[in-house]
C-alpha cells in the first residue's frame, strides 16, 4: 500500500486513504504487509514499485492520479509495468462517475509487473475506496492468472 501525497510525505496532512484501503483490503481477506507515504516523485514512486512487486502480489496505490502537475503516479507506474490493464481502470471511472463527473479526470492505471498486480486509486479516502470496491471481485482471478492457472473452465448448461 503506497500512498502517493506531498503533503503526507512532508508531515502536514494525515494519510487517511490509505489506512481506508487497507481496511477494505483487510475485510476482502487480503493482508497488507507494508503501508507507505511517499511525495509526487517519478523515481521515488517507480523505485518502490519495483521493491514491492519483487516482496508481493498486489500493490495499491491511492494518489496522483489526477490532472495537476505534481499527479505522476500513472505515468510512474506504467514505467515498471510489464502491461497495462486498461479495462480495469475504466471500470473505476465508469462506476465513479455513477457518484461525482470528477472522476472522469481520474488517470488512474493497473498493471503487472512479473507476477504482481499494481492498481493507482484517487488520493480521496472515499474515491479510493469506491474504485478499489468496484475493481475487488477481480483482483483474485487476475492474481490467479499471474500464478499460470490459465485453465478455463466450461460451466455446465
Amino acid at each position: 500500500m503506497i500512498t502517493v501525497s506531498d503533503s503526507c510525505a512532508r508531515g502536514k496532512r494525515e494519510d487517511l486513504s490509505g489506512p481506508a484501503v487497507a481496511e477494505v483490503l483487510r475485510k476482502a481477506g487480503f493482508e497488507p504487509v507494508a503501508q507507505q507515504v511517499v511525495p509526487d516523485e517519478s523515481v521515488q514512486i517507480q523505485n518502490l514499485l519495483v521493491r514491492l512487486t519483487r516482496e508481493v502480489r498486489l500493490v495499491v496505490t491511492t494518489g496522483g492520479t489526477g490532472i495537476a502537475t505534481r499527479d505522476v503516479t500513472p505515468e510512474a507506474t506504467q514505467a515498471v509495468c510489464d502491461r497495462v490493464l486498461d479495462g480495469v481502470a475504466e471500470r473505476m471511472r465508469s462506476e465513479g462517475v455513477k457518484r461525482t463527473p470528477f472522476a472522469a479526470l481520474s488517470r488512474g492505471i493497473c498493471g503487472t509487473r512479473g507476477m504482481a498486480l499494481v492498481l493507482n486509486l484517487p488520493g480521496s479516502p472515499k474515491g479510493a475506496v469506491e474504485s478499489l470496491q468496484a475493481v475487488l471481485e477481480l483482483i483474485p482471478h487476475a492474481l490467479e492468472l499471474l500464478e499460470g492457472h490459465t485453465e478455463h473452465h466450461s460451466a455446465k448448461i
